[in-house]
């Protein structure tokens, strides 16, 4: 259920032997209480363990008395084999299906979902399959059914199946999961570069000396370097501008959306081996595929996000950060996932309703765990008000009172 006291309905799977289950963000975020059916119809009150609004998985938890964990397949499906997908479409409960795994690697410019790797399937997949797992011939979950492409553009549980189902393979389910569980939060590799998609350069939009040379010499899919950030794990690894990205770590890349979820779902220390095709210097229309070594960098939450810090900043929010167990010791309060104020501006309207070490644990009705949450339901949700920026937030103050 939610705050608006409807029902939204959805599916998931046993992730471990602990109780935890896994399903989409989208079928749990905001809601008050969380109720999990079983096979056998019984019914268990399940609470919110974490989400990642940005890869749309999401973990819950049940007493694990009489659960049996689904097993989980070692690698991600390849493109021709055989899949079932589970769930309750239109509500015929503990349904499955069949098809085989269309294509691999798809973006399919979902409106929630930032980092998107799916694996498209035909096997039947209608509303009321999100969350519910995909699973190969031997019953190992290969990935989670996500969403529908139904012809009038994609959309989640609305429209019918159109021969288009999309599932969130199990290796980013795997390193999603892992880390909600470890930590609350999922850290996200960084690489530092800013690209566009090769057919944007054959097109002829960038003029500059290396990307014409790609325009001219490189003929298929990938992600083209446009920018290379100082002093970035590209800049380590000798990454230039006019490089086409076309493999991370054995996959290949056709686009920049694909390049970036990859990089994405790398862990911060991690050394992974990127492909790049690069224009010979004296030679026209050729050039050679290299392989670079590049240690990962974390991705800061505050990266692309430079315009809502600003406008953070004006209203008095000097420094926010994810408030940590270590922290909660230090003030010695009890902890829950939330971002902590640390310093509010003197003088400021941050300052009288948030004052230093108030924590924020809600924004737009839906959990705020760390401060990547919060950036990304402030962006999602923001209303420019009569007085500027307007935004919805549930803080416990440092004397313990709760506002909103």
């Amino acid at each position: 259920g939610s705050s608006r006291s409807f029902l939204n309905t959805g599916r998931g799977w046993v992730y471990d032997d602990d109780g935890h289950i896994v399903t989409n963000a989208h079928v749990v975020d905001g809601a008050q209480r969380i109720e999990v059916q079983l096979y056998n119809r019984e019914r268990l009150e399940a609470r919110l363990v974490g989400l990642d609004l940005r890869t749309d998985i999401a973990v819950v938890q049940v007493d694990p008395a009489n659960l049996v964990p689904a097993r989980r397949a070692s690698r991600d499906p390849q493109q021709g084999e055989m899949v079932f997908a589970f769930g309750s479409p239109f509500d015929f409960r503990f349904s499955m299906s069949s098809g085989i795994v269309s294509g691999t690697g798809r973006t399919a410019g979902l409106q929630d979902i930032d980092y998107e790797n799916f694996i498209q399937t035909d096997a039947a997949i209608n509303p009321g399959n999100s969350g519910g797992p995909l699973t190969d011939t031997r019953g190992n979950v290969v990935g989670m059914t996500t969403a529908i492409a139904t012809g009038r553009g994609n959309a989640f549980g609305q429209g019918q199946f159109a021969g288009i189902g999309l599932a969130i393979p199990v290796s980013m389910i795997e390193n999603v999961v892992g880390q909600l569980l470890e930590r609350g939060e999922v850290e996200k590799g960084f690489l530092g570069v800013s690209s566009v998609n090769a057919e944007e350069v054959r097109g002829g939009r960038f003029r500059q000396g290396p990307m014409r040379a790609v325009a001219a010499g490189f003929l298929g899919d990938g992600a083209v370097v446009a920018v290379v950030t100082r002093e970035s794990p590209a800049e380590r690894a000798d990454m230039r501008v006019g490089d086409v990205i076309v493999g991370i770590a054995g996959q290949r890349v056709d686009s920049s959306a694909q390049m970036r979820t990859l990089i994405a779902g790398r862990r911060p220390g991690e050394t992974v081996s990127i492909d790049v095709w690069r224009p010979t210097p004296d030679a026209e229309q050729s050039g050679e595929v290299r392989t670079l070594q590049v240690t990962m960098g974390r991705l800061s939450p505050e990266t692309n996000m430079e315009a809502l810090v600003a406008a953070l900043r004006a209203v008095g929010l000097q420094r926010l950060a994810t408030f940590s167990e270590a922290e909660a010791g230090r003030r010695q309060v009890p902890f829950r996932r939330g971002v902590l104020v640390q310093e509010a501006a003197p003088g400021s309207p941050a300052a009288t309703e948030l004052p230093e070490g108030s924590l924020i644990v809600e924004a737009y009705g839906g959990p705020v765990n760390n401060l990547d949450d919060l950036y990304l339901r402030i962006t999602r949700g923001v209303t420019q008000g009569p007085r500027g920026l307007e935004v919805p937030l549930t803080v416990r103050r440092p004397d313990g009172s709760i506002v909103q």
